[in-house]
Order: C-alpha cells, then structure tokens, then sequence
C-alpha cells in the first residue's frame, strides 16, 4: 500500500496503471454554515428539517440538518477539486451512499478515499473500473456519509 496523497498538492493526473488497491487519498476542507444549508434545501431539498430551526429541533434530527443530497453535493466537488487526480475526472458507473449521522452548520467536512477494487475492461482495453470508497468526515472524524463509487478510469494508452 502506498502512502495518502493530501491533497490539493500532488496533481498529476493518475491512470489506471498507477493505482494500486488500498491506495489512500485525503481531500480539502470544506466548511457549513447555516446559510448555505438553507440555501440549498429551500432549492433542492425543501424538508422542514433542513429549513426552519424550530421545526428541526421537533424532528429526528434534534437540529437544524444539511440534506444528504448536500453532503453528497459537497463530497462530489472535493473529489473533484483535490481528490484523486484521475485521468478523465471522477466519471461514475453506479455505487451506494449512506449518511450514518447528519451534518450541522459548522461542521468542516472532508473526505478519505481509499482504493478497494481496480478491473480492467475486457471489452474496452483504453479503460477501466475502480471501486472507490468515499469516507465524508467531519472536524471531530466522524462519518457523517459513505459513498461506495464505481468510476470509469482510463488506461496511459488512451491519454
């Protein structure tokens, strides 16, 4: 296994050549606040929960919580932005996200990836499929989402 990447330092792009199973790679911060939490549930996510304090405080939550769809929001641009550096991007091919605890304003977020499973196409020689897992943390270390991602990775050769 090889030693995490932090980002955003090292940017060349990485094929599937250079990837090895359990490789680790740690993204950029980001940070909440109540603002943007509203925000984006008021357009994409309009639950009561993510919108009004009061009645977050009655709900399951107990508070004021950013929708899951905002944390996987923000997960996708710090994969992006200072994640692994592959070489088309981070396009998906499927995967599974779950949200173990809700996101609060001021919470810092960032992600841990690690390498779990890298398949050559037997059809399609200038790619292949990595699996991905996507560990979204807080400032304390929590996991507040899991997303196990299929990605499209291509070959040196097709660069």
């Amino acid at each position: 296994m090889t030693d995490p990447i932090q980002a955003p330092g090292h940017r060349e792009l990485l094929y599937l050549e250079d990837l090895e199973v359990g490789q680790r790679f740690t993204t950029a911060e980001y940070a909440l606040d109540e603002a943007s939490i509203k925000a984006f549930a008021l357009q994409f996510d309009p639950q009561p929960f993510h919108l009004d304090n009061e009645a977050a405080e009655k709900s399951l939550f107990g508070g004021l919580a950013a929708s899951g769809w905002h944390t996987a929001a923000i997960t996708m641009n710090l994969l992006v932005t200072s994640g692994p550096p592959l070489g088309w991007g981070v396009p998906g091919a499927g995967g599974e996200i779950t949200w173990p605890r809700p996101v609060r304003p001021g919470d810092v977020l960032h992600v841990q990836s690690e390498i779990v499973e890298i398949r050559p196409s037997r059809s399609r020689p200038d790619r292949g499929i990595v699996l991905l897992r996507n560990e979204t943390r807080n400032q304390n270390d929590d996991i507040v989402q899991l997303f196990t991602a299929r990605v499209i990775v291509p070959t040196r050769q097709s660069a």
